[in-house]
Order: structure tokens, then sequence, then C-alpha cells
């Protein structure tokens, strides 16, 4: 594990796979701004909320010249899945070795009702076309989250 990622540092690079079993990499976003938004787990009820947020502004995104681009430890199968049953138009990269969740340092502790357990961190990336960090978003509450981060990315 990295140090904790902060702004202006370099993005730690990555290739994934997406829904459709293509591989993406962060060097496919040169010159554009990525929202990078890491999520626990595909038809949960706050990934759910979050991912039909993302997807209502996607095209304000768009417009912006923004992709936005979700990542949890699910399957790509997993992934497909969530994305018919709530109409997502989201790009979700599947990270089952959770090397990237790590790499980002969003793979951590966390407590549930005096459990402790290992799980994603909910956490936002924004980064700009050239690999860095411009803002994170760290402990995201879902509702609003996605307007609050086009606000952050009109600035």
């Amino acid at each position: 594990m990295v140090g904790i990622l902060k702004e202006g540092m370099k993005a730690p690079g990555f290739t994934l796979v997406n829904q459709d079993g293509k591989k993406v990499s962060l060097t496919d976003f040169k010159g554009k701004k990525v929202v990078l938004y890491f999520y626990p787990k595909d038809n949960t009820p706050g990934c759910t909320i979050e991912g039909i947020e993302f997807t209502s502004v996607l095209p304000e995104f768009k417009k912006l010249g923004v992709e936005v681009v979700g990542v949890s430890p699910d399957s790509v199968k997993s992934h497909c899945n969530f994305i018919s049953k709530q109409k997502l138009g989201v790009t979700l990269l599947s990270d089952e070795s959770k090397k990237v969740l790590c790499a980002y340092g969003v793979w951590g502790k966390k407590k549930f009702m005096g459990r402790e357990y290992m799980g994603v961190l909910r956490t936002t990336f924004l980064i700009d076309g050239r690999g860095k960090i411009i803002h994170i978003w760290r402990n995201v509450s879902v509702k609003g989250h996605a307007k609050e981060v086009l606000e952050r990315v009109k600035k």
C-alpha cells in the first residue's frame, strides 16, 4: 500500500476490465478529467443510489469533457447485472484482486454493528488530464454526492 494519496499527487496508474470485458487504463483518459469513484458492492442500497445519481448527471459531465468511472471488487458479470437492473450509464471497472483499491488507499478496516472487517472505503477522486489528483472526497455520503462532484468540476 502506498502512503495516503493527497491532492496534487499523481494518481496511481491502472488497467482494469469494464462491464463489457474491455481493458480500461487511466492513460486512456489522457487530456480529460476523470471522476474515479470507489464503492463497496453492486446492487446494495447506497451503491445503487450513487450509481443512479452519477448516471442522472452523466450528460452534464460529458458536456464538460469529464469521464465518470466506478470501481468495486465485484466481478464483470456482477457489474453487467447491476448496470442492466439499475439502467446505469456509468462505466464500472472490476478490481477483484483489490490491487487498485489498495493503490488508492480505499481498501481498509470498516465497522458495522460492532464488527470489524475489511472493505471498500467509499471515496471519490477527481483527476485532471495529466493524471494529477485535483480533489478527493473521503467517507462519501451518497445522497447528493454526484451533484457535489459536478459542482466541483464546474469550478
